[in-house]
């Protein structure tokens, strides 16, 4: 059996190993002093951690806020954008949401990521993105783990029979039912759809992943209605609410009742740092808000909170390259999460927050008997990596190299091109 040895190196939450012995694939043993091997690698004292975890993208969305004029969402809000998409969605084709989805893909894992979590939009009869993410899936697994939540973009009342889509969506393998309730055109249909979200998942043992409350209002409260209803059923731990960045706009007292609530459920959270403080506050002037959910609080309180890019240049977000580390060092910033301990633990919210949240523990990190699978950081230490925002220099799956580095800006070997 073919053996490699990493050696030279730091692991994440591991500071003590500084090697990683391989076996077909599988890590045999991590430590000190371990046995040779067939091949050994020297990571020159680099940080090494689990791969990344985007724990909420929209993969078919990627590139059309440039390839279509009709994208330019002017207003800059959430809601000019669903108004945008809705548009441009009805020329898509599979082979056109493929390509682009593989450009949003190819750029996530150049930055490290291996595992996402990809809402796709079912609020169209022919089905055409998840059609095209479904056989992404499956062709590009040997790579990168995709988890698809099925979701409406444009309500499930909104849009004419869009709760029967996204039912649809679960029979044809999606993995998780979504929802935007706070979208929905009045309150009553979007607390209808937390039930009917709840209500499917339970029925096709599905995870639950919920855009809640990514709004300014204050008075958003369907968060509230989710939480209740997976602590009813048992199943928090398997349901997450992105974005909720209302609760950073709710007072205190509510926050704080709600947040033992969390606690009590187990639910997870997603925040998206970038693209929320780009769309939220357009009503503000000054003082103007963050556009952030109380990431620091949930923290502290420990409930689990994980990152996203969310948006690759679409009609929400101009910008975004699959770089979670961008995401992290903006997100850090806006929750005011930098002291040294906490900085040494940032990365948590990019790599174990996230597989937690895609309830994949079971199969993620660097543990003995688990696949290898792990990125190589250009830092010595998460203090340093956290500090100079670094690179990935090298990405590897199944203890093979899907890319390697000199260093962050030279390339050795090209990123993998998916082949059916």
């Amino acid at each position: 059996m073919a053996t490699k040895k990493f050696t030279n190196l730091s692991i994440y939450r591991q500071p003590e190993a500084k090697e990683i012995l391989v076996e077909d694939g599988v890590i045999k043993a991590i430590g000190c002093g371990l046995p040779p091997a067939d091949q050994e690698i020297d990571l020159d004292g680099r940080l090494v951690s689990p791969p990344y975890v985007d724990s909420h993208l929209h993969l078919d969305y990627v590139g059309t806020g440039r390839d279509d004029a009709a994208a330019d969402n002017l207003s800059g809000t959430l809601f000019e954008g669903i108004e945008r998409w809705s548009h441009i969605k009805k020329t898509q084709t599979v082979e056109d949401v493929k390509q682009r989805a593989i450009r949003g893909i190819t750029e996530e894992m150049a930055h490290g990521v291996q595992y996402i979590r990809t809402h796709v939009d079912v609020t169209d009869p022919q089905l055409t993105g998840l059609r095209a993410v479904l056989e992404l899936r499956e062709e590009l697994a040997q790579n990168v783990t995709i988890q698809i939540v099925s979701f409406p973009q444009e309500g499930m009342h909104n849009y004419p029979r869009g709760a029967e889509l996204v039912e649809e969506g679960l029979k044809m393998g999606a993995d998780a039912v979504g929802g935007i309730p706070h979208a929905e055109w009045a309150r009553q249909y979007g607390e209808e759809s937390i039930h009917r979200i709840v209500d499917l998942a339970v029925r096709y043992d599905k995870l639950i992943d919920v855009h809640c409350d990514e709004t300014d209002d204050p008075m958003a409260r369907f968060v509230e209605l989710l939480n209740a209803r997976v602590l009813g059923e048992g199943i928090g731990s398997r349901t997450t609410a992105s974005h909720t960045t209302s609760f950073g706009s709710v007072d205190n007292a509510y926050a704080f009742r709600m947040m033992g609530l969390f606690q009590k459920s187990g639910m997870n959270f997603t925040s998206q740092g970038t693209e929320n403080a780009y769309l939220q506050g357009r009503a503000d002037s000054y003082p103007k808000r963050r556009g952030l959910t109380r990431v620091k609080e949930f923290l502290e309180a420990g409930i689990n909170v994980s990152l996203g890019q969310d948006s690759i240049v679409d009609p929400w977000y101009p910008a975004g390259n699959g770089n979670l580390m961008n995401v992290l060092d903006n997100t850090l910033h806006l929750a005011q999460l930098m002291s040294f301990e906490q900085m040494e633990r940032a990365l948590d919210l990019i790599t174990f927050n996230g597989a937690k949240t895609l309830c994949i523990e079971d199969i993620y990190g660097i543990e003995v008997g688990k696949a290898a699978n792990f990125i190589v950081l250009d830092a010595p230490d998460p203090l340093e990596a956290i500090r100079q925002r670094a690179g990935v220099l090298a990405s590897v799956r199944n203890g093979e190299f899907l890319f390697k580095k000199h260093t962050t800006y030279e390339t050795e070997l090209d990123i993998f091109r998916p082949t059916r």
